[in-house]
């Protein structure tokens, strides 16, 4: 009886008597979440060009902050040490499109898959042999990040906004806004759908498909480096980001690998729910909920949905 207290009344007894807690945690997972939501669009840049996960956007989301910090640690202003870590991402993106995917066109899936997981390996070390294994601060207010917080008033209690959160927040709907528009409304977003259905046929009708991969890559360059700004503010920057990364792959089964809204829903979902789970119930069921949380809510997907809330119906012929 008590077990069944602990579970089913007494999580929700608490979210009621301190109202102002709860809003605190919904905060905190709504930023979390809204982070996720960023990698996974990198991801989805990916998926939608090549119709392969991305192994690599981990890496390159630690790999564009840490080109980031390394520039003005060598003296570079901090705005133009943006500009250049932009420019590392699109020599990447070049470099990738060249040196990798123009000799795969039209293989098999797993084998870009494959790809993928090299590049990984190949950043990781590059990225430790050029900037060193050791954590690093990110820039933040010399970027004109805003710092501090303020505290309000909410239901007989307070909520602290770390200015931080709001500004990613604020710089994730941007991203996904231009995002949705240059997908949907571009000829290099129609172009890039095309792509993604059928490579052979796409080149047939005359689309570039070594330009299309260079954008796209790009365009996961500047989503990883947005992304490794805002998580390096929070957390500041190391290769151990790369592992927070990978929670994109639950947030991507949620949504549909295909979908920017479904990041997006996907995103919030994972942030808030593990928030949620880990103060609420974490007591209850040992502790790190939020390290597993996210995994055993894709699971549940896979098993009912595997599509995806957003993510296009598998239909089977037999």
């Amino acid at each position: 009886m008590d077990l069944l207290y602990n579970i089913f009344i007494d999580p929700f007894a608490q979210m009621a008597a301190t109202p102002d807690f709860l809003l605190q945690v919904l905060w905190e997972g709504f930023v979390t979440g809204t982070l996720y939501a960023l990698i996974a669009l990198g991801y989805v840049l990916i998926f939608k060009a090549s119709g392969v996960f991305n192994f690599a956007q981990g890496i390159m989301v630690v790999f564009a902050a840490l080109s980031l910090v390394g520039f003005y640690e060598a003296g570079v202003p901090a705005y133009l040490a943006l500009i250049m870590a932009l420019g590392v991402m699109g020599v990447m993106a070049i470099g990738v499109e060249r040196l990798v995917l123009r000799h795969m066109v039209n293989q098999p899936e797993i084998i870009l898959f494959m790809a993928t997981i090299g590049l990984s390996y190949f950043l990781i070390g590059a990225g430790e042999l050029i900037f060193g294994g050791e954590t690093k601060s990110m820039i933040t207010q010399e970027l004109g990040l805003p710092t501090g917080s303020t505290v309000v008033d909410v239901a007989g209690g307070i909520v602290i906004l770390q200015h931080i959160d709001v500004a990613a927040a604020v710089i994730a709907a941007i991203l996904v806004a231009a995002l949705a528009f240059f997908f949907s409304k571009t000829r290099i977003g129609r172009a890039l759908r095309a792509v993604a259905d059928d490579h052979q046929a796409a080149l047939s009708v005359g689309i570039s498909l070594n330009q299309i991969w260079a954008v796209v890559w790009f365009a996961a360059g500047i989503v990883a480096l947005a992304t490794g700004i805002m998580w390096g503010a929070r957390s500041d920057v190391s290769f151990a980001l790369q592992i927070v990364a990978l929670k994109a792959l639950p947030v991507l089964i949620l949504g549909g690998f295909t979908s920017i809204p479904g990041a997006i829903i996907g995103g919030l979902i994972i942030g808030v729910g593990e928030k949620i789970f880990e103060v609420y119930w974490g007591g209850l069921l040992g502790g790190g909920v939020e390290g597993w949380f996210a995994y055993v809510i894709a699971l549940i997907f896979l098993l009912f949905r595997p599509q995806g809330l957003f993510g296009e119906k598998i239909i089977e012929r037999i």
